[in-house]
């Protein structure tokens, strides 16, 4: 363990977050996504875990990786097939973590189920978690972290 780090970030997760840049893509899939054929398909190519709940594992992102401010879909959801408005519990746990993370409001967009898969497939890397919940998918854009203040 080390001080500051939350213990769910496992060293490949915290190897690729660190070697992510700005504009890249991260998913957090639930336990029902095609994961390991997915990430076979993404720059890292390889699948990442960390098996605790959705909103934990966000939680435990968002606590080291910026999401980007330049652009309006940052932050976004796999929205329920039929039910595009429709926001399960799951979905509005990780909006909590998200929030918080970013110290206000921050927009969480829907993606239809298909759109959705085709982000993964073009992202950095995937992380599955343990999350049985269904539609506990989502997708975060790294933005980047400002220089100190002089």
């Amino acid at each position: 363990m080390l001080k500051g780090i939350n213990p769910l970030l496992n060293a490949d997760v915290l190897q690729a977050l660190r070697a992510m840049g700005h504009g890249d893509d991260l998913i957090i899939a639930d336990t029902n996504f095609p994961s390991d054929s997915v990430a076979k398909q993404t720059v890292l190519g390889k699948l990442l875990r960390i098996d605790a709940p959705a909103a934990e594992v966000a939680k435990a992102v968002l606590s080291l990786y910026p999401l980007d401010s330049f652009v309006n879909d940052a932050a976004a959801r796999m929205e329920i097939v039929g039910k595009p408005n429709e926001i399960p519990p799951v979905q509005k746990e990780v909006q909590k973590e998200i929030d918080a993370a970013e110290g206000k409001a921050w927009p969480m967009i829907s993606i239809e189920r298909y759109a959705f898969y085709e982000r993964a497939k073009k992202a950095y890397c995937v992380i599955q978690t343990g999350e049985r919940r269904f539609y506990g998918c989502f997708a975060f854009r790294k933005g980047v972290i400002p220089p100190d203040a002089e």
